[in-house]
């Protein structure tokens, strides 16, 4: 109503639609060069931008709701398409200062402050659609950056539980290209202290390992506390220098090096499945890096990464608790009837074993003279009858102190075997 009243009064209104006729091709020109000027960001994603900035050049218009409206929608296809902020605004900017260059010559004949009202009103519309390009590109990257969290952890807890259909999770792998024919092992990591967010370590570690090895079948997540990772057996980068350790074949001596960078939490566990193939090999590497995980812990192992190859002893052991505390009762129950208890002796045993039966090494490890740790031996085999240092005894009496370490004793009674 305002609009019809200025007019029957004489005044100059703006044209408040857009400029869209089809005769201005220079508009077609001008947005192709500015695809180009942004490394072939696609044309369409520029929608009526461009007429809006020529309505504003010609006609003074500011953009309205709706075509701010617009352009959001055009931000939140670019987010959907893996176009990079960078580039779409780019596109943008190209597209403004090459329409202005570009202007029809009746726009560049005016005066002085025609021209400067016009320079203003491209100005308020280029800095309206930009803001709201990049305000809705982000939050539609915040909203599939948190639709991807959540489907990767769901997919992640399937795979560990390796309980859902084969099928199904082939399908659901494809989009983070995991390729389920080939070996795959889990690796498990858990901090010596308690992080309140281990999901920034899990950030920071995915990185680097996209560092290390490119955006391949590799998927970094936590679960339980724990910083969870699902890599390809045998993880070497094609075509790129890998580093030292992935050339070994050793993921997780690389995995416990950058996590011992990070300032809290250290110094990291490390623990490695072996590798099997398809859906449910995922799931049976994850069960042996979590053993592998308690074994580490309940026998202190001093190793910061420890492979589940080389505790299948321990499993042996644990398999048969009963013949177990058999062996535990029958090898090193009667230490308890040494002077100080059977922990000295215990400890004794297990550094003798741990350096491969050199006394002299021992007796550096527990800071002791070799006389004190030979004496102590000999009371094993005093007391108990059988000889550590004898090749016919040393293995039953190193696999009894295993289990007694597995078994917590003697800081635990154990059971009376049956």
């Amino acid at each position: 109503m305002n609009e019809d009243v200025d007019r029957r009064r004489g005044r100059e209104v703006p044209d408040s639609r857009p400029v869209t006729d089809p005769a201005d091709a220079w508009m077609t020109i001008v947005a192709d060069a500015a695809s180009r000027d942004s490394g072939g960001v696609p044309v369409d994603l520029l929608g009526d931008y461009l007429p809006l900035l020529a309505a504003a050049a010609i006609n003074g218009r500011r953009a309205g709701k709706a075509d701010l409206e617009a352009v959001g929608e055009l931000g939140i296809r670019a987010a959907e398409q893996g176009v990079s902020a960078g580039r779409l605004i780019d596109l943008y900017l190209s597209a403004a200062w090459r329409l202005w260059a570009d202007l029809p010559m009746e726009v560049r004949k005016r005066d002085r402050d025609a021209v400067r009202a016009a320079a203003g009103a491209v100005l308020h519309v280029i800095d309206d659609a930009v803001a709201t390009l990049a305000d809705a590109y982000t939050e539609a990257r915040r909203r599939m950056v948190r639709s991807e969290e959540t489907r990767r952890r769901e997919l992640i807890e399937d795979l560990l539980r390796g309980d859902s259909h084969t099928g199904e999770l082939v399908e659901r792998t494809e989009p983070f290209g995991l390729d389920l024919t080939r070996p795959h092992q889990v690796l498990l990591a858990v901090p010596n202290e308690r992080l309140s967010d281990v999901e920034a370590a899990s950030s920071a570690l995915e990185r680097r390992i996209l560092d290390w090895v490119g955006d391949r079948d590799v998927l970094v997540a936590t679960k339980d506390g724990l910083l969870v990772v699902v890599a390809p057996a045998g993880l070497v980068a094609p075509g790129q220098p890998a580093p030292r350790e992935l050339v070994k074949g050793d993921i997780g001596v690389l995995i416990e090096a950058e996590l011992s960078r990070l300032q809290r939490g250290g110094p990291w566990r490390v623990t490695v499945g072996r590798p099997y193939a398809g859906a449910y090999g995922i799931a049976r590497s994850y069960e042996e890096a979590r053993e592998a995980l308690t074994m580490a812990r309940t026998l202190n192992l001093d190793a910061r990464v420890t492979h589940a190859e080389d505790l299948l002893i321990y499993r042996v052991l644990v398999r048969d608790q009963p013949a177990m505390v058999d062996l535990v009762h029958t090898v090193l129950g009667p230490l308890t009837r040494a002077r100080d208890g059977a922990e000295p002796l215990l400890e004794t045993l297990s550094a003798y074993f741990e350096v491969g039966g050199v006394a002299t090494e021992a007796a550096l490890r527990l800071h002791l003279s070799v006389r004190a740790v030979t004496y102590r031996l000999d009371r094993v085999r005093t007391l108990s009858g059988y000889d550590p240092t004898s090749p016919e005894h040393r293995f039953t009496v190193h696999a009894a102190v295993l289990g007694a370490k597995m078994l917590g004793w003697p800081q635990r009674d154990l059971p009376r075997p049956g």
